[in-house]
C-alpha cells in the first residue's frame, strides 16, 4: 500500500471517529489489534458495542458503503469482534456491526455514509 493511499485511510478514521463523537457515540478504541487482525473503529452507543469498519475511497469508482463489506469480511470483523469482546470480558454485551464510507473531497475524507447495523451475524457464527 502507498503512503498516501495509507495516510488517506489514516484521515478517514479520524474523520469517521470525529463523526461518530458528534453523534454522540463514545470512542473506546481505534485501529484496535487483535491476533488475526484489527478493529478500524470501537464505540460504544445507547448501551451497545458498535464495531465500525471505515472504507475510504478517493473516487466513488467502487459503489457504497454497503458494496465494501462482503461475507468474508463480515466473517472476519464478527470474529474479530468475538476476540475483542472475550478480551475485555465484555461477551454479555449487545453489540452490532456498522459501516462508514469516507470519499475524498478536494483531497480531504469525508463521511457520505453510515450504515448503522449494516449486517447481522447468525449466533453460531460467533
Amino acid at each position: 500500500m502507498s503512503e498516501a493511499r495509507r495516510r488517506f485511510g489514516h484521515a478517514a478514521e479520524a474523520t469517521a471517529e470525529q463523526y461518530l463523537r458528534r453523534k454522540g457515540y463514545r470512542i473506546l478504541g481505534r485501529n484496535v489489534r487483535l491476533t488475526t487482525g484489527e478493529l478500524d473503529l470501537v464505540a460504544e452507543s445507547a448501551g451497545r458495542v458498535v464495531f465500525v469498519d471505515v472504507k475510504a475511497r478517493r473516487t466513488e469508482a467502487y459503489g457504497g458503503a454497503i458494496h465494501a463489506v462482503d461475507p468474508r469480511k463480515q466473517a472476519k470483523l464478527a470474529h474479530l469482534a468475538s476476540q475483542f469482546l472475550a478480551q475485555r470480558r465484555m461477551t454479555d454485551r449487545l453489540c452490532r456491526f456498522d459501516v462508514i464510507l469516507c470519499e475524498s473531497q478536494d483531497g480531504v475524507p469525508t463521511v457520505l455514509e453510515h450504515i448503522e447495523n449494516a449486517f447481522d451475524v447468525p449466533d453460531n457464527k460467533w
